[in-house]
């Protein structure tokens, strides 16, 4: 379903009924069981967003992608009013992967009544008040809301299957929509998206644009960090995380917020223990710093 342009539709009775007739029409046409996939995103979406699409396009017989600015997840309101809404090119954008159907409800549709609502919304627990959780309070509350309501809005009917993409660049949100979906018994796959680097190492990211060649360079500081770990526990040796700290540290005016090794399913920290013997199970090392005038995260599995 490539040929035409991506089909827009704004409220909840519409999106139900696109996938409803979608889905119908690939069950007419001899497939038992269709698979529906669907990319949530801000809008502002730019071609470091193809990995998402194309995974999407690749696994599924649907593709659908959410445009919805979520309040819930801006510390700050006047940052939720100066994001950048680009309807128009993400439409384009979104045709030229192969999505199938875009749903763009306004703030008004998605939480009637709001500031004043939702009442009710969805908690990420200890997952959600650490690393960037500290750093944003309420941020994955947030996350979990809308993202717990765009699957309600936008899961198929039966007999379709259901799955959503999640870049691991966010490894924190990949593994909380995990969890919650999970918790809540949410019928949906939950498919990663692998991380995206540049030959530098560097991770790829929007922000990135923002560094000159100086911060360029300095940020190379945090995968050179992870890869030193990654090293260490292909090797047999000792996680030293003190000294992947330092290599960050070292970097001229780099500001370290975190550089932790967890348990890539529940975000707990590995005790001291664990860091000094070889690494028994697979591991995720997360790192955020300041490299003027941005704030960069990254992460990179650790395999025994």
């Amino acid at each position: 379903m490539t040929d035409q342009q991506a089909l827009l539709a704004t409220t909840t009775t519409d999106v139900k009924t696109l996938i409803a007739d979608k889905v119908a029409e690939l069950v007419a046409a001899g497939n038992p069981s269709p698979r529906v996939g669907l990319v949530p995103t801000m809008g502002a979406l730019h071609d470091g967003h193809g990995a998402l699409f194309e995974q999407a396009r690749a696994e599924n017989d649907l593709v659908v992608a959410s445009i919805f600015v979520n309040p819930l997840q801006f510390d700050q309101p006047e940052d939720f009013e100066h994001y950048p809404r680009t309807l128009e090119a993400d439409l384009e954008l979104v045709t030229r992967y192969g999505g199938d159907i875009v749903f763009a409800p306004a703030t008004e549709h998605m939480y009637p009544g709001f500031p004043n609502a939702p009442q009710i919304r969805v908690s990420a627990g200890e997952m959600g008040r650490v690393f960037e959780g500290a750093s944003r309070p309420g941020h994955f509350d947030g996350v979990c809301t809308v993202v717990a309501k765009l699957w309600n809005i936008l899961m198929p009917p039966a007999p379709a299957a259901f799955r959503s993409y999640f870049g691991q660049k966010d490894a924190q949100q990949l593994a909380i929509v995990t969890r919650m979906a999970q918790d809540l018994n949410i019928e949906v796959e939950i498919r990663p998206v692998s991380l995206v680097r540049a030959p530098t190492g560097l991770a790829l990211s929007s922000r990135n644009v923002r560094l000159d060649d100086h911060g360029m360079e300095k940020a190379l500081g945090l995968s050179q960090a992870l890869h030193y770990l990654a090293d260490l526990a292909t090797r047999g040796e000792r996680l030293d995380i003190s000294a992947a700290r330092d290599i960050i540290r070292a970097q001229e005016n780099v500001e370290l917020d975190y550089l932790e090794i967890v348990d890539p399913t529940t975000l707990q920290p590995l005790t001291a223990q664990q860091l000094a013997m070889p690494l028994e199970r697979e591991a995720l090392a997360l790192v955020a710093a300041w490299v003027p005038p941005v704030r960069l995260i990254d992460n990179m599995l650790l395999a025994p």
